[in-house]
């Protein structure tokens, strides 16, 4: 599994997990749970990841978005 996003804004996930599953990838929204430890405030960023053969169609996705900006920094090579 590969990082595609970490971010603190709920909609922008839920937009992703939107997107995703439209385009029938899976993923996996990592540190749900460490965000309700911090109070539900936000401070702790969840990360949705994918497997790494979606990974690219993933990116081309969010880019098709608009959401180009948003893709984790360690794998936003372009």
């Amino acid at each position: 599994m590969k990082e595609l996003v970490r971010a603190n804004d709920p909609a922008l996930l839920s937009f992703v997990e939107s997107l995703l599953s439209e385009a029938d990838i899976n993923f996996l929204l990592a540190d749900q749970h460490m965000s309700i430890l911090d109070g539900s405030i936000g401070a702790l960023p969840r990360r949705i990841l994918v497997p790494e053969d979606d990974f690219d169609a993933a990116r081309r996705i969010m880019r098709e978005a608009g959401l180009g900006a948003e893709i984790s920094r360690t794998h936003n090579k372009d």
